[in-house]
């Protein structure tokens, strides 16, 4: 393990239960910054663009560290559907989502703060949700409230029954924080989880 202190660059629940899978010591430090998209900007540019701006703002605060900060942005034909915030957004996500495909962005960032070196990834994940009844949408708002989830989707719970069909190369990536891409970050850190 290195010798500089490892910091999760977020205040998410999800993102800091992945991260203790890998039986690393961290801390965590919300990073605060602006998530509102740039005028025409692509998604997977969002992502990966919040993911840097939130390591490198925890930077700031804690030099000679090494951070992971990670984004998530959903895709729907272009068009970015970030974290609903309230119920009524989050119906309108579920009914706009019904029965498509959607490209869920997953872009990961470690960054030596001492050295300013940086590691940025994108790793998309593909979601093909069945069409979904007003009832449907109703009863999962309802029970797993997922208005802090991009595009509405808490997958590791109940979401999982809005899904067709899933395709990502990590499927960690999906929840948040996509384990496979950072472990081999970390490596290239020289530091081995195992």
């Amino acid at each position: 393990m290195s010798g500089r202190p490892l910091i999760l660059g977020s205040s998410s629940a999800y993102r800091r239960t992945l991260l203790e899978r890998l039986g690393l010591h961290f801390t965590s430090v919300s990073p605060e910054i602006d998530e509102t998209p740039h005028r025409n900007e692509l998604p997977a540019a969002t992502a990966l663009r919040l993911a840097l701006l939130k390591a490198q703002t925890v930077a700031t605060l804690r030099p000679n560290t090494l951070i992971i900060a990670s984004d998530q942005v959903a895709d729907l034909n272009g068009v970015p559907l970030g974290k609903p915030v309230n119920h009524e957004n989050a119906v309108r996500q579920l009914q706009a989502m019904s029965g498509k495909r959607v490209v869920f962005h997953t872009a990961l960032c470690l960054f030596d703060a001492a050295s300013g070196r940086q590691q940025l990834e994108n790793v998309p994940t593909t979601v093909y949700l069945r069409g979904l009844t007003e009832p449907q949408i109703k009863h999962y708002l309802e029970r797993e409230q997922p208005y802090d989830c991009a595009g509405s989707a808490k997958i590791e719970s109940l979401g999982i029954v809005l899904v067709h069909k899933i395709e990502s190369d990590d499927p960690t990536a999906l929840i948040g924080l996509p384990l496979i891409t950072l472990v081999t970050m970390l490596k290239n850190e020289k530091i081995e989880v195992i």
